[in-house]
């Protein structure tokens, strides 16, 4: 019953801090870490440990599949070729640097020092995501990031596995058999992975029953999880492949109101999960710190030379790939910013965690390692995340918002007229009442409009002289939803009078909320 309350208390801690981290605008994944290790020193707080099971079945799936769900097919193809270089090249500079720092500066072994390289070596998709959200990167950064965090996983699994069974059993590294476990892994995880993502695509296209399709939506992560490691190859492999065939699909396997529900569910519960796992972090570190010898209390320090042995690795390896991707573009002066802005992103987070978790407790080193993972997480969410944003802004790369407003305008005037034409095209042929069609044409119009003076505007605001717009539709869509207030409240008294049910006023509400939502996404 305490551990039911403690989870509970979990909840909603996290759910207050993520709250207040998106009104004040500063990462929530930081802010979470910053607040469970403030609540972990207060006198009477229980120690927690973090599960294993917990956080590689329950939490890791729906966070991965939701990050692959918002990659794009088109901009993957453009980054496919530094993406594989980093999962794969970075990866393994990370663990073998890492793994040399720690032999030398902490009272690991070196096959000890090469589980924690291995363990750090790969960037993390939940975190790399979640502070990703708020920045206005150019798509193919963004992109670049998002990927290689995504697919990282692999490399750093095959190499995890290759350094336990050094420290367990002392034997010489055969590197063939790592090439082959690869194949497996990757490979594996990556058939299972589509093949599931086809098997839901059939389903999907048979169903129209919005809870069918949210218990679906919900349960495909842990099923292409829980199959790929039965299978002996990789679930977050898998995932990430379901996720990002999926996702590419999601507008033609469901409607409107199918995907508004899918949207609203995932959305819920993926805030919920990172909100709980980032709160983990704190919180466990003090107890993981407790579980550690007296030789080694110096642990701050060696955290602080394996985050920026980390740090100095991936910036001397971005910075050379970089200038080669620009000079095949065509770029003969160098940008240096778009590096440092790839290195100060590539944080660390659950992923890491729930591979330190795994290292077996046989092993004498396992509480420093678990505590050298979760302090560099700790201080690359806090220090990285905390001063992103900014490293960002000062780059100069970020987009304006100016351009994101005249492209989704410049949208919407090529969707209006394109419904225009289709319109006129009807009209010619006399089969449909002029009623009907001056209302549609009148609501194009409008739209078109209304795409017009935003486009007016934001080009005016570009050249320094902002002029106010307000068009009709804008004055149509303020005086449309003071009425929605007034038919609300009439609802309400219909409702209080006994005069309509509960059901038809919930149907009736739901229709205004839709109409409202419109509105506003107008």
């Amino acid at each position: 019953m305490r551990s039911v309350g403690t989870v509970l208390a979990l909840v909603v801690l996290a759910t207050m801090v993520a709250t207040f981290a998106r009104r004040w605008r500063i990462p929530a994944p930081s802010l979470l870490v910053v607040a469970g290790l403030a609540v972990a020193l207060l006198p009477g707080t229980p120690q927690i440990e973090i599960s294993p099971e917990i956080i590689g079945l329950v939490v890791l799936p729906p966070l991965l599949y939701a990050s692959a769900e918002e990659l794009s097919w088109r901009e993957l193809k453009v980054v496919w070729k530094p993406v594989g270089v980093l999962s794969i090249g970075l990866v393994l500079a990370s663990a073998a640097a890492v793994g040399a720092v720690a032999s030398l500066v902490t009272p690991l072994s070196w096959q000890m020092a090469f589980v924690l390289g291995a363990v750090l070596a790969s960037t993390d998709p939940v975190a790399v995501t979640a502070l990703g959200r708020r920045l206005a990167l150019p798509p193919k950064v963004q992109m670049l990031v998002q990927a290689e965090s995504l697919f990282n996983d692999a490399t750093s699994l095959v190499l995890f596995r290759v350094a336990v069974s050094l420290a367990v059993a002392s034997a010489a590294a055969n590197w063939g058999a790592a090439g082959g476990e690869f194949v497996l892994l990757a490979g594996g995880g990556t058939v299972i992975g589509a093949a599931l993502a086809g098997v839901v695509t059939l389903i999907r296209r048979r169903t129209e029953d919005p809870v069918l399709e949210t218990v679906i939506a919900l349960v495909t992560p842990y099923a292409a999880y829980v199959l790929a490691e039965a299978a002996h190859t990789s679930g977050v492999t898998s995932v990430v492949v379901a996720g990002v065939v999926l996702g590419g699909r999601g507008d033609r396997l469901t409607n409107a109101r199918i995907r508004l529900q899918l949207h609203a569910v995932y959305g819920t519960v993926v805030f919920l999960l990172e909100s709980v796992v980032f709160s983990l972090i704190g919180l466990a570190l003090p107890a993981q710190v407790q579980a550690l010898s007296d030789g080694d209390r110096a642990w701050p320090l060696y955290a602080l030379a394996v985050a920026g042995t980390l740090i100095a690795v991936r910036l001397l390896w971005l910075a050379p790939l970089s200038a080669v991707v620009q000079r095949k573009g065509g770029i003969h002066r160098m940008n240096w910013r778009v590096p440092m802005v790839l290195t100060w992103a590539g944080t660390r987070g659950v992923v890491p965690l729930a591979a330190a978790l795994t290292v077996p407790k046989s092993l004498a080193d396992r509480p420093l390692v678990l505590v050298l993972t979760t302090s560099v997480v700790v201080v690359t969410l806090v220090v990285q995340g905390f001063t992103l944003a900014s490293v960002v802004r000062r780059s100069g790369i970020a987009l304006e918002p100016d351009h994101t407003e005249r492209e989704e305008a410049a949208a919407r005037f090529s969707l209006a007229s394109a419904g225009l034409g289709r319109l006129e095209e009807i009209a010619d042929l006399e089969a449909v009442p002029t009623v009907v069609l001056d209302r549609l044409r009148r609501g194009l119009a409008a739209r078109l409009d209304s795409a017009r003076d935003r486009l007016a505007e934001s080009t005016d605001a570009s050249d320094g002289d902002a002029i106010p717009v307000e068009s009709a539709d804008l004055t149509y869509r303020q005086l449309r939803r003071d009425l929605i207030a007034v038919e609300a409240t009439e609802l309400q008294r219909l409702y209080d009078e006994h005069r309509i049910s509960d059901t038809t006023r919930r149907r009736l509400q739901r229709s205004l909320d839709l109409e409202e939502t419109r509105l506003a996404d107008a």
